[in-house]
């Protein structure tokens, strides 16, 4: 019988939160709602959870200083905020502390699922073996290698060309943030990192130009979408 995923959910309003309690069982999860930080953190001290969904304005204390306690018990547990603020500011100071993902309200429950479904199999994978190769429509593209392969051309990637190649692919057909790129690869979400990594998304485009069915779209606002119709296929 395979086990279900363990959430701790922190959310203030009662309302919202038992919805989002709810759906999240009827998925297929095991989730626990706490309307405040200090419930939340009680009980993240006294189980085990395969990822926290944490309101941002709580009573008691807010989700960034429950991120800030959680982190420091554990660094590998994904987290996603929930918040009514769309500030680039508190956005960014979310993925400083060390969230996986961020998410506005309102938002579509489905949306939140999706993301937290991708955070987990990349979780899963990293437990396991890292994907050394991916197969976007005519390509082949080797991780490890740092090549990009169409038939028998082959293109040398940079490391940075190769690092944003395999975000994207690991976001394929779904929204890579901007800010999480920045922080997984640059370490710092500065303007001239920012700059540096649209010239990257260029280049890129250029060398997946032969497969016109492939596409990097700017999603403004909120980062990149890697288009791949087929989806991406994973090797080890």
């Amino acid at each position: 019988m395979e086990t279900k995923q363990h959430i701790l959910l922190c959310e203030d309003d009662e309302s919202l939160g038992m919805l989002l309690r709810e759906y999240l069982q009827a998925k297929g999860y095991d989730a626990e709602l706490y309307l405040d930080g200090d419930a939340g953190a009680r009980a993240f001290m006294k189980s085990h959870y395969d990822m926290c969904v944490l309101d941002v304005m709580m009573p008691k204390k807010d989700g960034f200083t429950l991120a800030q306690e959680i982190r420091e018990l554990n660094t590998d547990v994904p987290i996603i905020f929930l918040t009514a603020k769309n500030l680039k500011e508190d956005i960014f100071e979310g993925f400083k502390i060390g969230a996986d993902d961020y998410v506005t309200k309102p938002f579509s429950m489905d949306e939140l699922v999706f993301r937290m479904e991708a955070i987990l199999r990349r979780v899963q994978g990293k437990k396991t073996k890292p994907v050394t190769e991916y197969k976007l429509g005519k390509f082949e593209f080797d991780t490890q290698r740092q090549t990009l392969s169409l038939g028998k051309e082959q293109v040398k990637l940079t490391t940075k060309e190769s690092e944003l190649l395999a975000l994207l692919c690991a976001h394929a057909n779904d929204v890579l943030l901007r800010e999480l790129a920045l922080k997984s690869i640059w370490a710092d979400d500065n303007y001239f990192n920012a700059r540096s990594m649209d010239v990257y998304i260029t280049k890129l485009r250029k060398h997946l130009k032969a497969d016109p069915t492939i596409e990097i779209n700017n999603v403004h606002g909120r980062g990149y979408k890697l288009i791949v119709p087929d989806g991406v296929g994973i090797g080890e």
